[in-house]
């Protein structure tokens, strides 16, 4: 049995509303997420989308149209919450949870990202919450540059 993993969580503040961040977040994933990073199709990556609404998808679409589901939306509450079941490895055959929360912060927004259920992962579970753990932060400055550097 696989020892319980602490959460990973993330918290950045951006200088725009929450209901700004919730749809920079979303609607303009593909403008601001380090594909070149963190993307399937590595340096053939075009963009990523975000479905709004429970039980769409979240996708990267390479220059050649191919795409590679990341995530279902488990919860979509704008400005509030976004939920996702996360797996963005193509050969996953679970999932883990990303939360990210929105919550007003002065004339600003406080951006929480909760990601959970390493547990499920099995053997590879301590070394892919660490993974995550550090992946996380250029991710998260990434969407907070492009939200608050004019760019959103």
């Amino acid at each position: 049995m696989i020892r319980q993993l602490a959460p990973v969580v993330r918290t950045i503040n951006v200088q725009v509303p929450p209901e700004r961040a919730f749809e920079v977040f979303t609607q303009k994933l593909g403008e601001w997420w380090p594909l070149h990073l963190h993307g399937v199709f590595d340096d053939a990556a075009q963009t990523a989308i975000v479905e709004p609404r429970v039980g769409g998808r979240v996708y990267e679409v390479s220059r050649s149209g191919d795409e590679s589901t990341w995530a279902e939306v488990t919860a979509y509450d704008p400005p509030r919450r976004l939920g996702l079941s996360w797996h963005p490895n193509p050969a996953a055959t679970v999932a883990t949870d990303v939360e990210i929360t929105f919550e007003p912060d002065g004339d600003g927004t406080r951006v929480r990202l909760t990601h959970t259920g390493w547990e499920r992962l099995g053997d590879i579970a301590a070394e892919a919450r660490e993974s995550y753990n550090e992946g996380w932060v250029p991710t998260l400055a990434a969407f907070a540059d492009f939200t608050t550097d004019g760019s959103a």
